[in-house]
């Protein structure tokens, strides 16, 4: 018993992807449960065959998120994210008559590989800049104020 249990396990359809969240992501209510809705961008390059060259390819995977709506705060428009869970497919017939399709996700665990970068990050980059002060090349002022800081390692 415990080996069928074992093994129907191991047969479940879960699977990992890596993207890039392609817009800040939405909470909706789907009834009267709330999903987190977002979408990520897979890229892929492969060489032609026959051919020295290399052709990109972007795949856009709708993703929904149904265990817990914190995770909001950090699915952001560029953040890179790895995913687990099960895909799908969404077919319809749309306005104009013409068949659609999209690839779902539905998410088990969200991974924040890398954060989006915040707006207020832009001027961040003018306080980091470090210039050294006349006299003592291991001492560092940040943006021109008095104060020295930390000595250099090297």
């Amino acid at each position: 018993m415990v080996n069928e249990l074992f093994i129907d396990f191991l047969n479940l359809k879960v699977m990992e992807i890596t993207g890039r969240v392609t817009a800040d992501a939405a909470v909706r209510r789907a009834g009267e449960k709330e999903v987190l809705s977002f979408s990520i961008a897979v890229n892929d390059r492969y060489k032609v065959a026959g051919s020295s060259e290399y052709k990109e390819i972007t795949t856009f995977i709708n993703c929904s998120y149904w265990l817990s709506m914190k995770a909001a705060q950090w699915v952001k428009k560029g953040a890179v994210v790895l995913l687990n869970g099960r895909l799908g497919m969404h077919v319809y017939v749309n306005s104009e008559g013409n068949p659609i399709g999209s690839i779902d996700f539905h998410v088990n665990t969200i991974n924040i590989i890398s954060f989006a970068k915040r707006s207020s990050d832009k001027g961040d980059d003018e306080e980091k800049a470090v210039s050294v002060q006349e006299g003592n090349s291991r001492t560092a002022v940040k943006k021109g104020k008095d104060k020295a800081g930390d000595d250099v390692p090297f």
